[in-house]
């Protein structure tokens, strides 16, 4: 099973990230497949617009700090995994195309900087944002610690990282971090095409 999946109908790239069984954490795979599928968009004259979603019940819990748990070069492997993270976020924004976000469940830690390399993120009811850096003792990667003061403004990115209490979806709404919540994070972006590239997930 690919780690990020990518589908094309109706002029709209679909790239899903396709680690459920994780909440979508970020690996090496993840990472690697997310700026892949970027290029393939870029590339593709077809393609017109992008919507990013995430299968499962969350958007993406963060890095996959789990995975090197049996790791002989911890330090060496999280640095592979930040490069790949960075790439992936850095592919998606040099985009000349209009990317879309629908995020769901929860979004934290590298989830963030995934989410707000897009343009405009549209958030399921009930999804939770949490910085979760600070509780693992790492610093901010994926682009995050520039994307969030973009998005919210210096203060309130600094309160948000610093306090790493959780935003609900209206708060988030609120504050900047999302344009819009919505029952279905994927109905207002998918619009009449939804049924060919519905995100698996949705808001439940």
């Amino acid at each position: 099973m690919a780690a990020v999946e990518y589908t094309v109908a109706d002029g709209v790239a679909h790239i899903e990230l396709n680690r459920p069984e994780s909440a979508n954490s970020l690996d090496l795979a993840l990472g690697v497949g997310l700026r892949e599928a970027a290029e393939r968009a870029a590339e593709d004259e077809g393609v017109r617009a992008v919507v990013l979603s995430g299968a499962g019940k969350r958007f993406c819990g963060g890095g996959d700090i789990a995975s090197f748990a049996d790791s002989k070069d911890t330090a060496g492997d999280l640095y592979e995994l930040a490069v790949a993270g960075d790439a992936a976020v850095a592919a998606r924004e040099a985009l000349d195309k209009p990317v879309a976000v629908a995020v769901h469940g929860a979004v934290a830690g590298a989830g963030l900087g995934i989410m707000l390399a897009g343009d405009v993120v549209i958030a399921a009811e009930g999804t939770k944002f949490v910085v979760a850096y600070p509780k693992i003792g790492l610093n901010p990667d994926c682009g995050t610690s520039t994307l969030l003061p973009l998005a919210m403004g210096r203060q309130r990115a600094l309160a948000f990282a610093l306090r790493d209490q959780p935003l609900s979806a209206d708060e988030a709404r609120e504050q900047g971090l999302v344009a819009e919540v919505a029952a279905d994070a994927g109905a207002p972006i998918l619009g009449e095409g939804r049924e060919l590239i519905e995100p698996r997930g949705g808001a439940k």
